[in-house]
């Protein structure tokens, strides 16, 4: 899925007063992180991650992997925290298009 700009923008201002819901420890993307992440995804379709590990290199790699693994869209990234959007197809939850 490729958000477009106007997507990823109205997701950013749908999730600013959001908190993470899931955390990456110094352990890394364990399966049970990636399975926690999996079901917030499934529930939520845009959730906060925060990944406290390493340095910025290695954080940017870890939320690949994310990702990679999930399907999941990176909307944005802001120091430690990462906002991660999927679509849910059997019962969407979050429009994509802002209400005027």
């Amino acid at each position: 899925m490729n958000l477009t700009d106007a997507q990823r923008r109205h997701l950013r201002s749908l999730a600013h007063p959001r908190k993470p819901v899931v955390t990456l420890g110094r352990h890394g993307l364990s399966e049970a992180v990636l399975a926690e992440l999996e079901q917030a995804l499934a529930h939520h379709e845009l959730v906060k991650v925060k990944v406290g590990i390493g340095d910025r290199d290695a954080r940017a790699e870890v939320i690949h992997d994310m990702c990679e693994r999930t399907g999941a869209e990176l909307v944005q990234r802001i120091g430690h925290v990462a906002t991660l959007f999927r679509r849910n197809p059997e019962a969407p939850k979050v429009s994509l298009e802002p209400v005027s």
